[in-house]
């Protein structure tokens, strides 16, 4: 089993920025990719950025050049650095890891809030 432990949301003003951080925890610790999705009201669950093993990242059209998804292969723990941001990026995000057993795993959430 793996533990997802996700930090760094908040409420933000439109040009502003957030880092969000997902820290994976459990029996299994090796991943073929981790990555970040986030869910609007009413709206349905999109990929934001994924990074992969051992290299190979993609971003939403939405987010490049905007935000920027980071591992720290040490620590088990991937973040967003997420800047510019607009009230279009309002949403819960959610890390999501794939083991290499194919398993996939999801964080709990984290609410991100951009005020116009």
């Amino acid at each position: 089993q793996v533990q997802l432990v996700e930090s760094g949301g908040g409420l933000v003003q439109a040009g502003g920025s957030l880092r969000l951080s997902c820290a994976a925890s459990g029996s299994t610790l090796s991943f073929n990719a981790m990555g970040w999705f986030r869910q609007a009201p009413g709206k349905q669950r999109e990929l934001v950025a994924i990074t992969r093993s051992p290299n190979g990242t993609n971003y939403a059209d939405s987010v490049k050049g905007r935000f920027t998804i980071s591992r720290d292969y040490a620590k088990n723990t991937v973040y967003l650095q997420m800047n510019s941001l607009k009230p279009e990026d309002t949403a819960v995000y959610y890390c999501n890891v794939v083991s290499t057993f194919l398993q996939v795993y999801w964080g709990q959430g984290t609410q991100v809030t951009v005020s116009s």
